[in-house]
This record gives C-alpha cells, sequence and structure tokens, in this order.
C-alpha cells in the first residue's frame, strides 16, 4: 500500500538553524543529537537523510526506534519532507515500512525491542543508521551491536547517528558515552567504546521555531508537575540531573561542568613575555593554587583530581570567584564500563599513573588523601601513604571529619558555581568518572543528609576531601618564579 499526497505533505519546508548547523557536519563524523524535548531532533534525522540521499545514490539507510508505535511520528515527517522534497516521486510501503526514492536509495523504518529482534537485521548492511529515542533503551547493547551493519561500498561513507532526551532509562550510559566526554558541544570527539569520532549536537524547544515555544512549555510543565528533575532535563536538555539523586538540585552541566583546559594558569603564563607575565600576574591579584586529592581503592576504583583553587581570576575565557576550586583533571581506575570495580593496580602502578598526570600539567604530585591510607596494618613496606610517598606522591590526611559536613561544603559549591562573587566547584569534561558517577548517586535512605555508599562514591569522595582541604605553608603547591 503506498501513501498519497496531501495539502500539508506538500507544503514548503526549510531548515531550522539547528538543523542547518547539524547539516553542516561532515559526514565522516557519526552524531549525537541530545538535548531537552521539543529540540526537533527528528526532524533533523529526517534532514539528514534528505542530504544523505541526495549525495549518495543506490545507498540502504536504517531508521530505528523501540516499538512500531514508536514509528508513527516519524513516519509522518517523512512523508511532509519527502513527498515535498523529492516532487512526489518518492515512495512509501506502509505494510514494509521502506521508502524507495528516485536514485535508488531506499529507507527502512525498523523496530528494535529485544534480542530476538536484531535477527531481522543480521547480515545486512546499511550506509546510514539512525536510532532515535535512544535513551528508552536500558543499556547500549543493542545499538552497538546495530554498528556491525554499517557498510557501503567504497569512496561512500558510513554514518552512525543517536537521537535521545536526558531523563530517560538509558540516561546514565548515554550521558557517560556522549555528553561528558573531552570535548565540548559541536567539536569532534572519539567514543572510547566504538572508537569512532563523534560530534554531539544539543538542543531544547528553544531552538525549535517551526513550534508555539510558550504553549509547548506549559505543556511540559503540565506533563510532570512534582517532577522539578524531569522537567529539568526536559526544558534545558540537562544531563547532570537525576531524580532523587543526593546532587540533583545543586550540580547542573550548564553551571558546573567546563570545557577541558589546555593549560594550568602557570604553564599559560610561561608562553607569555616578561612584560605580559607581569601584567597578568597583576591583574590576578594572587597566585593560583595546586594540589590533589585522593580516594584509594584496589578491588573497588582509586580516583585521583588535579584540582586548582582560584585567586578571583580568569582563565581561558572564564572568571572564576576567588577561593573556587576546578577539577582539571582525573585519573580513575575502574574497570571498563564497570564504575565501582576497580582494576586491582599496586600502590607504585597507581603512583607512577598520578606522578604521569602531574608531570603533564607540571605541578608537584601532592595532596590529600583518605585517612585510612596512614593506617598501619602491620605490612613491612609501613602505610599505604608511605609507599606512596616512596614513589614519589606525598599525601597528606584529609581528617575527614563528619561526612555530612563534607557533603554539605561540596554542595555549597556546586550550587554556587556561576555566581560572579562567590567560590564554586567547577568541573571539566575531562573528568569523565565524575560526570559517569556522582549526579547519580542516592541518598541514603536510613539517613537522608548522608549519600548512599553503597554506590560508586569514590569520585564524590575524593571531591568531598578536596572542598573540606586548606592549602597552609607546609603543603602548599604553587609556581613562584613565573617571571
Amino acid at each position: 500500500m503506498n501513501a498519497t499526497n496531501t495539502a500539508e505533505e506538500l507544503q514548503p519546508l526549510s531548515p531550522s538553524s539547528f538543523q542547518n548547523l547539524v547539516l553542516g557536519i561532515d559526514f565522516i563524523f557519526d552524531l549525537f543529537l541530545g538535548g531537552g524535548r521539543g529540540g526537533a531532533k527528528s526532524w533533523a534525522i529526517a534532514w539528514l537523510i534528505f542530504y544523505f540521499v541526495q549525495k549518495f545514490p543506490n545507498q540502504r539507510i536504517l531508521y530505528v526506534r523501540k516499538t512500531y508505535a514508536g514509528l508513527q511520528d516519524f513516519e509522518l515527517i517523512c512523508r511532509k519532507l519527502f513527498f515535498v522534497a523529492f516532487n512526489g516521486a518518492a515512495r512509501y510501503n506502509s505494510t514494509n515500512h521502506v521508502w524507495q526514492f528516485p536514485n535508488g536509495c531506499t529507507l527502512e523504518l525498523g523496530q528494535l525491542d529485544h534480542i530476538s529482534d536484531y535477527d531481522k537485521y543480521q547480515g545486512r548492511s546499511f550506509a546510514l543508521i539512525c536510532v532515535d529515542e535512544a535513551g528508552q533503551y536500558a543499556d547500549p547493547f543493542m545499538i552497538d551491536m546495530l554498528r556491525s551493519n554499517l557498510r557501503a561500498e567504497k569512496n561512500v561513507p558510513t554514518r552512525f547517528v543517536i537521537a535521545a532526551n536526558p531523563g530517560g532509562v538509558g540516561h546514565a550510559w548515554i550521558a557517560k558515552r556522549y555528553v561528558f566526554v573531552n570535548a565540548s558541544p559541536w567539536a569532534p570527539f572519539t567514543d572510547e567504546i566504538s572508537g569512532s569520532e563523534f560530534v554531539s549536537c544539543p538542543s531544547t524547544y528553544k531552538d525549535n521555531p517551526f513550534i508555539d515555544q510558550d504553549q509547548y512549555l506549559k505543556q511540559l510543565k503540565s506533563s510532570c508537575p512534582f517532577d522539578e528533575e524531569l522537567l529539568k532535563a526536559w526544558v534545558s536538555g540537562d544531563w547532570t540531573v537525576a531524580r532523587g539523586a543526593y546532587f540533583s538540585s545543586v550540580l547542573s552541566e550548564e553551571d558546573n561542568a567546563i570545557k577541558p583546559w589546555l593549560y594550568t594558569p602557570h604553564q599559560y603564563l610561561k608562553t607569555l613575555s616578561v612584560k605580559e607575565r607581569r601584567i597578568e600576574k597583576r591583574e590576578w591579584s594572587g597566585d593560583w593554587e595546586y594540589f590533589l586529592a585522593h580516594d584509594f581503592g584496589s578491588s573497588a576504583p582509586s580516583v585521583t583530581y588535579c584540582i586548582a583553587r582560584s585567586p578571583g581570576a580568569e582563565h581561558e575565557g572564564r572568571y572564576f570567584p576567588r577561593g573556587s576550586l576546578i577539577l582539571f583533571d582525573e585519573l580513575a581506575t575502574n574497570s571498563n564500563e564497570q564504575l565501582n570495580i576497580g582494576l586491582g593496580w599496586t600502590v607504585p602502578t597507581l603512583a607512577k599513573e598520578i606522578v604521569g598526570m602531574c608531570s603533564r600539567w607540571n605541578i608537584e604530585p601532592n595532596g590529600i588523601a583518605d585517612d585510612a591510607i596512614f593506617s598501619n596494618h602491620g605490612s613491612e613496606v609501613g602505610t599505604i601513604a608511605d609507599e606512596f610517598r616512596d614513589a614519589g606522591v606525598y599525601f597528606e590526611p584529609a581528617g575527614k571529619g563528619s561526612r555530612i559536613n563534607g557533603w554539605e561544603k561540596m554542595r555549597t559549591l556546586l550550587s554556587q558555581a556561576g555566581s560572579p562573587d562567590k567560590p564554586g566547584l567547577y568541573i571539566s569534561r575531562k573528568c569523565s568518572y565524575f560526570w559517569a558517577t556522582v549526579p547519580f548517586l542516592s541518598r541514603d535512605i536510613k539517613r537522608i543528609e548522608d549519600l548512599d555508599s553503597n554506590g560508586p562514591d569514590h569520585a564524590a569522595d575524593a571531591v568531598r576531601y578536596g572542598c573540606l582541604h586548606e592549602i597552609n605553608e607546609v603543603n602548599e603547591v604553587q609556581i613562584t618564579t613565573w617571571i
């Protein structure tokens, strides 16, 4: 059964500004379309398919949703766009869910819910695969399997496109792989699992000029009146939200996430002339301070952060009020895709990696660590802290005190990020383990003001130590020979 044209389907169309940005990305890059609801991501996919068909004839394309019912909206989008774009020459078989284009290309609208559903794609090749509403998948297993179908003839690029909103069952794995990576939105990055080069393309309902934005916002608010976190995710496209999470009310991607630093402030100064250095230092009115914060683990992950404390200065285009803490690098020893399982590294191996991380930033491997590593359990080599010292890494006890006080300090700094005159806590997108765990940690149901320690709280613990740390003359790590 072939579809027929309607007056609505034949009306002229054009991409939005957001969709034009997406269309401008080179075909060699895979795409992650992530953001709030109503951002016209599905329309962006339709435009991507249209451009691909125009450029590469005789290719097969696959669009996938979790259920056939979910395909209905995209079917309507395709009818509206393709009938106009191809002057009625494109034909759709609604029984087989297949579009036939005049130049020999085909587009199949498919469903993938259970592993048995993959059988219909086994051994088939597609030059372009698009997975919409990927947040409905609890894990990426079946989506990753589809990559084996990504094949094309020579001189035809292959492309994988994933679209998702925050707040779904797949929120955590999507955020880890495509949002909190070592790159800013619209900049290429490598997906560590597939090895593919991706570009993240965020949008919200405000990027969609074809809807009544005020009316749509009212609809979003009415659809989740008692779930502020979900509303925040849908409206702003914020991937740090996690309903019921301990830090959900104080941690946001917009305020707390910063692009990866290229240099520390003192490394940047070394690139300037002597005169420029004096001007820069005078504008700073003080020196940046650097230290490590470490939570030790062997069977559990070990996490170490390089932290800078701002004197009240700008660095790489952003101003950080005095006392702000910036987590600018991270070493986490979690097993691949296992956030709560460590690699079992020995202290010498771990210390070597910490020294290497510090050397890249030209800072000393000094800082604070969990009090437990200073306890002597009868080992011939002394304490774990002694082993670190012998390997060139110098830690002092964090003096953890009350966990609750530490969490409150951390929450306060997180909540003040973005303020022009209050110190805040800022975390580089390079710190992927932080972004994969901290936003999703739960409260302790027996002690609501505390964090549930059964989760992967190792990054959170290291940051808590850093928030409580006060640098003094003994452990101060800063560069005083810039001029």
